[in-house]
């Protein structure tokens, strides 16, 4: 993260815990800081864990799916049953998620947040569904708050089974049609960045399409009195599965629990995590910069460094996958590298 580990632990900078995890990285076979950002991660990962001898644990990537009633107005280049069958693609293990989870021995869950369709009993599928999809907040309001809070409380209850299951490392991925015009509204109202600087071509729209979008959605905005805070922001603009994930970013955190954050609808519930509970930032591992055009805008205002550029634009939580053979490695480095003493190597000629 570029965030400064003293600004996220201004307490613990000077406590013996957070000097002990800063000698033990200093006195690895290498010159100080020679590791970069794996270094910072080992130093996050340790404080959050209050431990010099961090651990990844059962890492696991809950991946939500819902449909928008927003996808009805034309602001997506796929039509709607494209969710559902991606959700069916996901279950039978082909999409991008299914193969970098089974690459990196990573459990992934799919779970139905408010898809509209009713999936068969007995498939390895997630039954959280808060609506057969949202609203269409160009009209009205996108959920009530009674779905709102389902979509809290379920997601929560799913991140404390992953819990209780030994996980400790825990990413968030999405699937929805029309998913991009309400994390671009939603970031929109929770930074003040216009509008404008927040919609991207999502699915591959050409410039003509982008240009209708962002008309479309800058109506949904004008037809709604500004959110004052995140819930409300959610409730009139947000989707299912971005309030699960936002509701289990914020269970995660409450169990001190490492949180991969994905691309940009992953991040923009991220943002509504953080501003309901600024200590998430803490937890929180930012794995890629994705190629829709706000994310990297949103990525700037909440003054985080990705670990990973790949112009990558799948969601589905692929760059939470992506990014955890790295952070795999920053713990490792901390465990198994000899120190200069262990490996019996001269360290650095002090200065005369």
């Amino acid at each position: 993260m570029c965030i400064s580990i003293c600004r996220l632990y201004p307490l613990l900078c000077k406590h013996s815990g957070m000097e002990k995890l800063q000698q033990k990285i200093d006195l690895k076979t290498k010159p100080l800081g020679a590791l970069g950002r794996l270094e910072t991660l080992a130093l996050q990962i340790g404080l959050l864990q209050n431990s010099i001898n961090p651990r990844l644990s059962h890492p696991s990537i809950l991946t939500f799916a819902a449909d928008h009633g927003i996808a009805t107005s034309g602001v997506s280049a796929y039509p709607a049953e494209v969710t559902i069958q991606m959700v069916q693609n996901f279950l039978q293990g082909g999409a991008a998620i299914n193969v970098f989870c089974r690459q990196h021995s990573i459990e992934l869950h799919i779970i139905d947040a408010g898809v509209n369709f009713e999936f068969s009993p007995g498939t390895p599928l997630i039954n959280a569904k808060a609506g057969m999809g949202t609203r269409n907040f160009l009209h009205e309001e996108a959920m009530t708050g009674e779905q709102l809070q389902y979509c809290f409380e379920r997601s929560e209850a799913l991140v404390q089974q992953q819990a209780e299951k030994g996980c400790n490392i825990i990413g968030f991925g999405e699937m929805g049609i029309g998913n991009t015009s309400s994390a671009s509204l939603l970031m929109s109202c929770l930074t003040g960045l216009p509008l404008a600087d927040c919609v991207g071509k999502g699915t591959g729209l050409s410039d003509e399409q982008l240009a209708n979008k962002l008309h479309i959605l800058e109506q949904a905005k004008a037809n709604h009195p500004a959110p004052t805070d995140a819930l409300q922001a959610l409730r009139c603009f947000g989707g299912f599965e971005i309030a699960q994930i936002c509701g289990g970013m914020l269970k995660a955190q409450q169990l001190q629990m490492i949180i991969l954050v994905d691309g940009f609808i992953a991040s923009v519930a991220y943002l509504c995590a953080r501003s309901i509970n600024p200590e998430i930032t803490k937890n929180a591992i930012f794995c890629h910069q994705s190629d829709e055009r706000g994310h990297r805008k949103l990525l700037h205002y909440l003054d985080a460094q990705p670990l990973l550029h790949l112009s990558m634009r799948v969601g589905e939580g692929t760059g939470c996958a992506m990014a955890y053979p790295l952070i795999e490695s920053a713990v490792r480095f901390l465990e198994e590298m000899a120190s200069f003493e262990s490996a019996g190597v001269s360290q650095k000629s002090s200065e005369q």
